[in-house]
């Protein structure tokens, strides 16, 4: 495993690998950013395409809302919050590579304005579940 950036300890983690953008407790209502952790990244290797949902989806958490493709597999995106898509990381569209680079930076995927938060952990938490 290559050495992994920092796991920020202000985001909230899904079991599948997902990050938001602020404490679980706070989401409520918030227009946050989401991504994938740089454990997913790590795993699926140099990210290559995206597929985001669109401007005006509403997304429902645990279902997936996407796909991230790398020159080894592809793997669904998954929400952990509810909401609707506000707006999409065209960057990372353009160039999925970010996911990779700055997965917790310049590699978010979309903006969601919550309405619900799904099963997720901390930071913590996160890193006990995957050995971090």
């Amino acid at each position: 495993m290559a050495q992994l950036p920092p796991l920020p300890q202000n985001f909230t983690y899904s079991a599948e690998h997902e990050w938001v953008d602020g404490a679980a407790d706070e989401l409520v209502g918030k227009t946050v950013k989401v991504g994938i952790t740089a454990v997913a990244a790590d795993a699926l290797g140099e990210v290559v395409y995206v597929d985001l949902p669109e401007v005006g989806d509403t997304i429902t958490a645990g279902e997936t809302c996407g796909e991230v493709e790398s020159t080894k597999s592809v793997s669904d995106l998954y929400t952990p919050v509810t909401g609707e898509v506000i707006t999409i990381n065209e960057a990372a569209v353009d160039s999925p590579g970010l996911l990779n680079s700055d997965p917790y930076g310049e590699g978010w995927l979309f903006e969601v304005a919550v309405t619900e938060v799904g099963e997720v952990m901390d930071a913590a938490g996160y890193a006990e579940a995957n050995s971090l």
